[in-house]
């Protein structure tokens, strides 16, 4: 497989996944609309990284907007056979040391889960999303691959911190990533979220549980639901913002023009259906329905509302938890389908994922598993891990 959608320096160990910018070099974000497209400006997480002496390698290819499973449906690298995430694998393979990813919609984590390392989606606001290529801004977030918990804090201890560019940023000027013992903390497995998962995986979480234990770390089963309903009001917040962010795509300024056009209407209606793939357009008219007038206060306001509702939900657990274990993925690999399947598959699979992107709280892949946390306590996440990987050595 194309790994890279544009080679920077064989001697960079920073891979940048191709939605977020990085300065004179192509940035497409899988995307046939965006071909050609050339940044004036670096986002802020990459001009930090660079600025500390770290060098970008190139950027990965990524699904179209970062909306498929786990980078797929790349128009200018579309996969098949087994499925796998191009920046998550040049790191599994030891070619960087850590790549950025945006997690929108939880196919970074799902890229990590698959690829056996650690991906960190941090507490919203405490990276600058200023040079992403944003689609649904109320829940996306830079994160971070690599292989351990100890390089994900290195790497978050640079881009974390507030940026006047990015309205979104937090007032903070640094976060805490330190790794401490862990023994005493409490982690609750949540059982309705496993019993989703295949064999493999519920085997490969329960694993996970014990070597927790077995680092004096209190796993306690339970079973909440709420996970459903967060996915079902963040598909329908995620639709609505992609669906209002795309639009500013329509062949006049940068990127794909269609050939064939008499006016300016066949113009934005051509380039744009040649340009956007088939998933992409199915969450176009997802997102342009909620927002319609006969179903915006029944979908849209009432997904905001939802999100109130877990976010209280949440914070009850954490009242008597440290973390949240649970699958990342429904499977340990996926292979390739066909992309009239993707908007129910990517669908069912968020599942597992969308309750940190509708809330905002941080959430770690490791060993194929997924640990979520309390705002800001990305800390505690960071340290379950470590536990693990060090017993692992």
């Amino acid at each position: 497989m194309k790994y890279y959608a544009t080679k920077v320096s064989d001697k960079g160990n920073i891979a940048v996944d191709d939605t977020i910018l990085v300065k004179d070099v192509v940035t497409t974000a899988g995307s046939r609309i965006l071909d050609g497209f050339k940044p004036l400006f670096s986002a802020d997480a990459v001009t930090r990284l660079e600025s500390k002496g770290y060098t970008v390698s190139g950027k990965t290819n990524v699904g179209e907007f970062g909306l498929d499973l786990v980078g797929e449906f790349s128009y200018y690298a579309p996969q098949e056979g087994k499925l796998e995430g191009s920046a998550a694998a040049l790191v599994a393979n030891g070619e960087v040391k850590a790549a950025l990813g945006v997690d929108m919609n939880g196919s970074t984590r799902r890229a990590a889960a698959l690829a056996g390392i650690d991906f960190l989606k941090p507490t919203y606001g405490t990276v600058s999303r200023y040079g992403v290529i944003s689609c649904a801004a109320s829940g996306e977030q830079i994160g971070v691959y690599a292989k351990d918990a100890e390089s994900v804090a290195e790497i978050m201890s640079v881009i974390a911190g507030h940026d006047e560019k990015d309205g979104t940023s937090l007032r903070n000027d640094s976060y805490d990533y330190s790794i401490t013992d862990v023994k005493g903390k409490k982690v609750a497995l949540n059982k309705y979220l496993l019993d989703k998962a295949d064999d493999v995986t519920k085997a490969k979480v329960l694993a996970y549980a014990d070597s927790l234990r077995a680092n004096g770390v209190e796993v306690t089963e339970i079973s909440c639901d709420m996970a459903e309903i967060a996915n079902t009001a963040w598909q329908i917040l995620m639709c609505a913002e992609t669906c209002n962010n795309v639009s500013r795509y329509d062949g006049v300024k940068f990127g794909h023009r269609a050939k064939e056009y008499k006016n300016i209407d066949e113009l934005y209606v051509n380039t744009r259906t040649e340009g956007f793939n088939f998933l992409t357009k199915a969450v176009i008219l997802y997102g342009s329905d909620v927002l319609s007038k006969n179903r915006y206060k029944d979908c849209f306001d009432k997904s905001l509302r939802v999100r109130r509702v877990v976010a209280e939900g949440l914070a009850k657990v954490f009242e008597e938890y440290d973390a949240v274990l649970t699958p990342a993925c429904s499977k340990a690999e996926y292979e390739a389908y066909d992309i009239k399947d993707a908007f129910g598959k990517v669908f069912e699979e968020s599942v597992f994922t969308a309750v940190p992107n509708l809330v905002g709280v941080p959430a770690l892949v490791t060993n194929g598993v997924q640990l979520m946390g309390k705002h800001f306590d990305e800390a505690t996440l960071l340290s379950l891990a470590h536990s693990v990987e060090r017993k692992g050595e």
